[in-house]
């Protein structure tokens, strides 16, 4: 009988990929078929959910197979993201008319990150204040006590770190290691790598012309076709956010967040909160806040249901460049650089909140000014180097509570609500990297302001 559900399950989802098909074919716009395929998921996930119940083992068989498309797409996402950084990087300096402008934009893009994290922790501390969170107020289960044992055994590792040496361990050292995203700072060691083969390639061009012009070419044809791949890739985005968020409504701990709901609640108000900072620095910046909302929603959508910024890497320089007009530099940077320094949510948000909840359990005030300000700094100091994959949030909370020196085992206990509030807090991070590439380019001079302000421009080459 299992079986034949099971069967059943496929079916009906494969039907609904295939209507996600048809409106391809019908030329329904891109945005529209993503929020398509997030709307379906939602409701197909909760009936689900309601018929099977979340200990079913024909719901958890099902959640295999829907993983085919949804992890798989990740998988896709993936694997072009080294790539696309590496051979996009080096194309944009090699267009550069100055080296000096790559100073410029990485100090800007990693000045608006580092900044917005320290926004963030604080917006952070009113939010645990305003709904009055305390770790006190929450009972421990076997899966909360697994997981605060876990987080005191990485604290080991993550206390082994110095400041020097994780500031060193952006240096790649072997990048065909980096290549493979062995580590959680690949992706800056990639983008350290490339910028030094667009440096060289500037520095060859003024002894050796004729061969810096060959590189240069095949460069150009090695982009072409990488682009051309992201954006085969890139169509299948309605399909992977179905499958996605299917299987995360599908599978939702109902009880876990009913009983943490205040948590919740106040996590997403701060999220929430952020993102009107967000958009009122583009406002502050002389741009139009909801035409860049609107540009930035299809990438946002995908960043909540994937849990992932490096997976979104490759989304989120596409809609920079063609739709916001963001320089192709700039836009490359800014989403390389925001999946591991200064996420607003993972690296800002959370942790501060986790500090203020955890704090009064170890007899500390923590909204003392200089309980706050000690705070802000080290999340700010830390936000480097937090992976942009599911997960970086703990990576960032033990560094700060550890700081801080607060117990690290106490923030297991939200591990029933922990994917619901990574999803608002991936989307956030996702937002913050865009945001960087696009206040970074008008700064700059490089906007395209045209294509910014065209209700259109929003993935057109993907949407055909």
């Amino acid at each position: 009988m299992d079986s034949l559900f099971l069967g059943v399950n496929i079916a009906v989802f494969l039907a609904i990929i295939g209507f996600l098909i048809w409106m391809q074919k019908k030329h329904i716009s891109f945005t529209k078929r993503v929020f398509t395929g997030l709307g379906i998921g939602i409701i197909f996930g909760a009936l689900l959910q309601a018929i099977y119940g979340t200990d079913s083992d024909v719901l958890a068989n099902t959640s295999e197979w829907y993983h085919i498309v949804g992890s798989g797409y990740i998988r896709l996402l993936m694997m072009i993201v080294v790539p696309l950084v590496m051979v996009s990087i080096i194309q944009a300096i090699i267009n550069l008319e100055k080296s000096s402008e790559l100073g410029k934009m990485s100090a800007w893009i990693i000045g608006i990150l580092v900044t917005t994290a320290m926004v963030a922790a604080l917006v952070g501390v009113g939010s645990a204040a305003l709904f009055d969170l305390n770790a006190d107020q929450i009972e421990a289960g076997q899966a909360e006590d697994e997981r605060g044992n876990m987080m005191e055994s990485s604290l080991e590792e993550v206390q082994d770190l110095s400041a020097p040496e994780k500031i060193l361990a952006f240096i790649p050292s072997n990048i065909f290691l980096d290549m493979t995203g062995e580590r959680s700072t690949s992706v800056i060691a990639v983008v350290i790598f490339s910028m030094f083969v667009g440096i060289a390639v500037l520095g060859v061009r003024r002894k050796k012309p004729e061969q810096a012009e060959m590189f240069t070419k095949i460069v150009n044809a090695v982009y072409a076709v990488v682009m051309r791949i992201v954006t085969l890739v890139l169509r299948l985005t309605p399909y992977g956010i179905l499958a996605l968020i299917t299987t995360t409504v599908a599978n939702t701990d109902v009880a876990g967040i009913v009983e943490l709901g205040k948590f919740v609640i106040a996590s997403y108000a701060a999220i929430f909160v952020m993102f009107i900072i967000h958009l009122v620095l583009v406002g502050a910046f002389g741009l139009n806040p909801m035409v860049y909302l609107k540009k930035a929603l299809p990438v946002l959508t995908f960043a909540f249901t994937s849990r992932s910024s490096a997976g979104t890497i490759p989304l989120n320089i596409q809609a920079q460049k063609n739709s916001l007009g963001v320089d192709q530099g700039i836009a490359n940077m800014s989403a390389s650089f925001g999946a591991t320094i200064g996420q607003n949510g993972c690296a800002g948000i959370y942790p501060a909140m986790l500090a203020v909840m955890i704090a009064p359990s170890v007899g500390i005030n923590p909204l003392t000014p200089e309980f706050i300000i000690k705070l802000v700094l080290i999340v700010g100091i830390s936000s480097f180097g937090v992976a942009g994959v599911g997960g970086g949030a703990t990576f960032a909370a033990l560094i700060v509570l550890s700081s801080m020196g607060l117990p690290v085992a106490l923030a297991g206990l939200l591990i029933s609500i922990e994917a619901l509030i990574d999803m608002g807090r991936t989307a956030l991070n996702v937002n913050d990297s865009m945001l960087a590439g696009t206040l970074t380019s008008r700064v700059l001079g490089k906007l395209n302001l045209q294509t910014f302000n065209d209700q259109t421009a929003i993935q057109k080459d993907i949407a055909l």
